[in-house]
């Protein structure tokens, strides 16, 4: 891990690799490390940052704004910090919202767009995440989450592997994201962040009324057909509604294609990114599709 401060905050992240760049962005309660099965194969032929997002893994976890705009922001400011050029952005469950947003924010620093299992594209959201938005969760969590709950999660599933059991990365996921929210500040931004973009009743950030601007932004979708969290059928309508993109839906995998299939999902993604040209967009292009779609 590297660090670097932004605005005053500590902001951790992963770089390895060499070759065109891919910006990896996880979702809600994880970190850059869900990306760890995945990140060799991809840094065979690209330059890999993962980083690790304000209130998550080791990064800060400040008082302050964790709405899709703010991450977008942050992540724009990382890259720029870093003197990195514009990359093929992959964004995970929250961090395809997170990479939608800065696609759209910062048309000029995306080539490509990846939306793995992506929040932002429909209503449905599995329970435990909407739970997180009801008045008084900030008081509950902590109580759900005690240490001895997430001690005996993580005792379950090292006895399971001991006894040759491996966990589904879905499962996997759930209990790293348990373990995630030990203190105080972490659980305090996954509330915030969680109602930032959801209420009880389900999702209510979406991007369906502007996918029409990624007409010039190659896009690639992944999708679990198992997907617990967040409904394949998201991915279908999104694909649907981008008529350049590509859909690959893995049959057998669930919320973490990339984890369930890594070999794949390396393979998917960087054909993608060699058989497309970058996307150059600027205020111009945005303009005209904005001024296209009103004249429709």
């Amino acid at each position: 891990m590297e660090t670097i401060e932004l605005h005053g905050q500590p902001v951790s992240y992963h770089r390895v690799g060499e070759g065109p760049l891919l910006v990896l962005v996880h979702g809600i309660t994880s970190s850059s490390t869900t990306w760890e099965r995945v990140i060799p194969l991809l840094a065979e032929r690209h330059t890999v940052i993962a980083p690790d997002l304000l209130g998550h893994g080791r990064s800060a976890k400040p008082r302050g704004d964790y709405s899709l705009g703010a991450y977008a922001s942050g992540l724009r400011d990382l890259l720029v910090a870093l003197a990195e050029p514009p990359a093929t952005v992959v964004g995970h469950s929250l961090g395809g919202g997170i990479a939608m947003q800065l696609a759209y924010q910062f048309p000029e620093r995306v080539e490509r767009l990846a939306l793995v299992g992506s929040g932002g594209l429909g209503t449905e959201v599995h329970l435990m995440l909407r739970a997180a938005t009801v008045p008084g969760a900030e008081y509950v969590v902590p109580l759900l989450l005690r240490r001895e709950l997430r001690g005996a999660v993580g005792g379950l599933a090292a006895g399971l592997r001991r006894l040759g059991w491996h966990p589904s990365p879905d499962l996997e996921g759930m209990a790293s994201g348990l373990a995630s929210l030990g203190d105080d500040d972490a659980r305090r931004a996954f509330v915030h962040t969680a109602r930032s973009i959801m209420d009880f009743s389900g999702q209510r950030v979406s991007a369906e009324d502007r996918l029409y601007l990624a007409e010039g932004l190659p896009t690639l979708i992944v999708w679990g057909a198992r997907d617990p969290m967040i409904p394949v059928a998201h991915g279908r309508r999104a694909h649907d509604s981008m008529p350049r993109s590509r859909l690959e839906v893995f049959e057998d995998a669930g919320h973490f294609p990339f984890n369930d299939d890594p070999v794949r999902f390396a393979r998917v993604l960087s054909r993608f990114v060699a058989e497309t040209d970058p996307a150059r967009l600027g205020e111009r292009d945005m303009r005209e599709l904005l001024l296209r779609r009103r004249a429709a």
